[in-house]
């Protein structure tokens, strides 16, 4: 096995060559033969223009890939190489352009075609990358187009449109034209026009579906499958999170599966236009009209902010509807019944902090409508009964976008009917309520917006109020196999929610089953209607689960999938069935796995009094406990403190005999690993004490230590940590200064003592030096700034006795820039400065 290692100091300070990094790391040979001989026809030749089809569900990387692509080849294949990137829709185009450009692979700025005159230009010029859409791929009536040379062809030549050939303006075989999302659009005139122009360019197809059936011409044109990274695959890797389907498909509903397939695929071809919505009136009046049924609407509105609510994972949704007028109504429907619900929150929530919390929840949630605009628009908005203005000078205004895909902006809930249901990643968007008729494509691209990884997301909701199942499950006969031909049994990448539902079942069974094999009776705890014996039982729970500590991992893990998909499964009533198991299991890992700062080992202590004799002594290393309130409330000490060096351990080992050991033992681990791991964070050359403390603990768990034996480790360890960090006080020196003086020293080094001291002056004017005049705001970013903190270094460190050999002094120097990067961002902010 071959490993990639790309250094912290590459990824915190240039992550624009990480990717070139990663580019260079591939060794073989190319697998697509570009930079050979071109030909036309069904020639040999010309079948090497044909590159292949990439296929990577969305959310996977797709984008990241198509940089690689190029990075490959540039690197491996001789030539002068040029790509063109080119999309069908303007934001999609942006998209792509703004992550090449993030990586650092695109240099010029002025790449993106802005019209068809420029495109033109750019094609007859040397060019690196090109970014266009296909639809500038044609010519303006009666205007002469430039030629391969830029000389203007007569008038009536290179037209598109029916008005004559589009002009070849490169012959060039180092050219590779890349499609994003080849499938929809690479077919008609345009895509010809685009090839006439680039005779001798290859062409590989990037898309986030599969080719469906009917799709031959796609191979046609691109050649054969040359990767697949299908969405079973990318729920496996964890690189997207799987999706469920939900049938909220009110009793209204079409009953001709094949006129509702006819609408589809009249909707399937992009969002329509003010035609094209008048159309689809006309031809599928009744159709239509039953789906955007006012009584229809308003049942699903209402349903919908009751979901939206129940939800156990709260991420942002999007409403998709069959066109704009729709979105807009819904919009205004589903703000009516949001406020009653809200209402009737106010009413319930009295004291209940768990209602009040959803009240600000939804008084905090703002809502939008995101639709293209029309000529004339607000007229025939007007005709329905509907206000656009209102919500188009929304659109102009604020940026919409940005405010959904921001995680912590109030914007949880949008409305659309065509735009953000391809190329837009808002991982935090969990929920999908459809409610348009839709097929292949177009029907996966939207679902997909719900799969990107999100913390706490489990998976993405598909809701279907309008009955898209049988169409879905014809797209996944295909989506979601290997190369078509349909899927496996159990391998469908979208499940029906029921399957959810049995996973939960299955999470608790086996939560259930791992309390048995370790003496827990846990239908018996979430059962017990007492308060104070139900913590009992929960205490004894602990104290059986918390160790060997694999078991209590393993208990651990399985709690925390019991509540993800239990959260999941929400709002069905099923869930609720089993909120006792899961509070009760959240209660025993919420005490097993305590965060080190929230370790409370006096009170632990306090609930069995006589386990804690405090001595008076020295004050050595203090931890945040849980006692302490009221002098934490007076200033005079933080809050929840307990310091260690105060334990009688003798006391206290002959007191854990009584009870409790497990839970205890664990909990004092816990508060020393805090410790160790803040001080190893200011000092790196205090990992031999972390190395101790491992050993002491895996003894310890493997039984070859007994509870006396361990705790008069435990006892000396505590004392020497309480040593070490008052070192630095008997060197005359800081915490920073120590840490600069440990790297020079150790491992130790013979030095006299005027040469130690001479090592400890260096160390602090070293650091003095550094924090007045070269740690600069972001100096890790830029070279000249992180050169000139290397050259100081290395100019302190010319000071060191003559014992540092040239050797020596190369070592350290490099240490010592580690050092100094690892840790401070600039003269005021470091580990130091975060920790005082």
């Amino acid at each position: 096995m071959t490993v990639l290692h790309v250094s912290n100091d590459e990824v915190l300070n240039s992550p624009d060559t990480v990717l070139e990094t990663i580019a260079r790391f591939f060794s073989s040979p190319p697998p697509f033969p570009v930079g050979e001989g071109r030909g036309e026809g069904n020639t040999p030749a010309a079948a090497l223009r044909r590159l292949g089809v990439f296929w990577h569900t969305q959310g996977s990387g797709k984008s990241y890939s198509m940089v690689f692509f190029c990075q490959y080849v540039m690197r491996k294949v001789a030539g002068n190489w040029t790509f063109i990137v080119v999309t069908d829709r303007a934001e999609l185009d942006d998209q792509i352009y703004k992550t090449f450009a993030g990586t650092g692979i695109v240099a010029e700025k002025k790449c993106q075609a802005e019209s068809g005159d420029h495109l033109q230009q750019l094609l007859t010029e040397d060019h690196r990358f090109v970014f266009t859409l296909i639809q500038k791929f044609q010519l303006p009536r009666g205007k002469p187009s430039p030629g391969p040379a830029g000389h203007p062809l007569p008038v009536g030549e290179g037209r598109g449109e029916g008005l004559g050939l589009y002009p070849k303006l490169s012959e060039r075989a180092d050219v590779i034209v890349m499609t994003d999302e080849a499938h929809r659009s690479q077919y008609d005139t345009l895509a010809m026009n685009m090839r006439r122009a680039l005779p001798c360019a290859a062409f590989i197809g990037f898309t986030g579906t599969p080719l469906m059936a009917g799709e031959e011409k796609t191979k046609q044109v691109f050649g054969e499958y040359v990767s697949i990274y299908n969405f079973k695959q990318s729920v496996d890797d964890n690189a997207t999170v799987p999706l469920f389907y939900e049938n909220r498909i009110p009793e209204l509903q079409l009953t001709n599966d094949k006129l509702n397939q006819e609408i589809a695929e009249l909707l399937d071809k992009a969002e329509l236009d003010e035609e094209k919505e008048k159309k689809l009136e006309r031809a599928f009046a009744k159709e239509y009209h039953l789906l955007t049924r006012d009584e229809r609407l308003e049942t699903i509105a209402e349903d919908l902010v009751t979901h939206f609510m129940g939800r156990g994972m709260m991420g942002k949704a999007m409403v998709v509807c069959i066109d704009r007028f729709t979105a807009v109504r819904m919009h205004d429907k589903v703000r009516k019944h949001w406020q009653a619900y809200l209402d009737k929150l106010r009413a319930e929530a009295g004291k209940d902090e768990s209602l009040k919390a959803k009240v600000k929840y939804m008084k905090e949630t703002d809502m939008a409508v995101v639709v293209s605009a029309s000529q004339n628009e607000q007229e025939d908005f007007q005709k329905k009964g509907l206000d656009i203005l209102v919500h188009r000078k929304r659109m102009a205004k604020e940026d919409l976008e940005t405010k959904f895909k921001d995680k912590d902006d109030p914007l949880r809930v949008v409305f659309v009917c065509a735009m953000w249901i391809t190329g837009f990643d808002v991982p935090s968007c969990s929920t999908i309520y459809l409610d348009k008729p839709m097929r292949n494509h177009t029907l996966m691209q939207t679902i997909a917006r719900a799969n990107r990884v999100f913390p706490e997301k489990n998976n993405g909701l598909i809701v279907d109020y309008v009955g898209i199942f049988r169409n879905l499950q014809k797209a996944l006969a295909i989506y979601g196999s290997d190369a078509g031909g349909g899927v496996k049994p159990g391998e469908s990448p979208v499940h029906s929610k029921e399957e959810l539902v049995n996973l939960m079942k299955r999470a608790i069974t086996d939560v259930e089953k791992h309390c048995t094999e370790h003496g827990v009776d846990l239908p018996a705890i979430v059962a017990e209607e007492r308060a104070f014996e139900r913590a009992a039982g929960i205490e004894a729970a602990v104290e059986a689960l918390v160790f060997p500590e694999d078991a209590k991992k393993e208990f651990i893990r399985k709690v925390e999938l019991l509540v993800r998909v239990h959260k999941a499964v929400m709002p069905d009533p099923v869930a609720h069935e089993f909120d006792g198991v899961r509070s009760v299991s959240t209660a025993i890992v919420n005490n097993l796995r305590t965060p080190p700062e929230e370790i409370d080992i006096s009170a632990v202590m306090q609930a069995v009094e006589e386990l804690l004799d405090r001595s008076i002594a020295t004050k050595g290393y203090v931890i945040r406990a849980g006692e302490g309130k009221a002098e934490a409330a007076e200033g005079k000490a933080p809050y929840g403190t307990i310091d260690l060096s105060k334990v009688d351990f003798k006391t206290l080992k002959k007191l854990l005999d009584r009870g409790r050991t497990r839970t205890l033992i664990d909990k004092l681990k816990a508060a020393l690993d805090a410790r160790l791991r803040k001080m190893i964070l200011h000092n790196r050359m205090r990992m031999d004490y972390q190395t101790r403390f491992e050993q002491m603990i895996a003894e310890y768990n493997s039984g070859s230590k007994n509870v006396e034996q361990f705790f008069k480790e435990l006892s000396k360890y505590v004392q020497d940590l309480d040593d070490e960090e008052k070192r630095g006080m008997r060197e005359s020196l800081n915490e920073e200064e120590l840490a600069l003086f440990d790297i020079l020293t150790k491992p130790e080094m013979k030095l006299t003592e005027k040469e130690r001291k001479a090592v400890k002056r260096v160390a602090q004017e070293l650091l003095q030096k550094l924090k007045t005049e070269r740690l600069v705001l972001d100096w890790r970013k830029r070279q000249q700034t992180r050169a000139a903190v290397r050259l100081v270094i290395e100019q302190s460190l010319d000071e060191l006795p003559r014992t540092y050999t040239k050797e020596i002094f190369g070592k350290k120097c490099d240490l010592v820039y580690q050092h100094i990067f690892d840790n401070y961002q600039d003269s005021q902010h470091s580990v130091y400065a975060a920790a005082g």
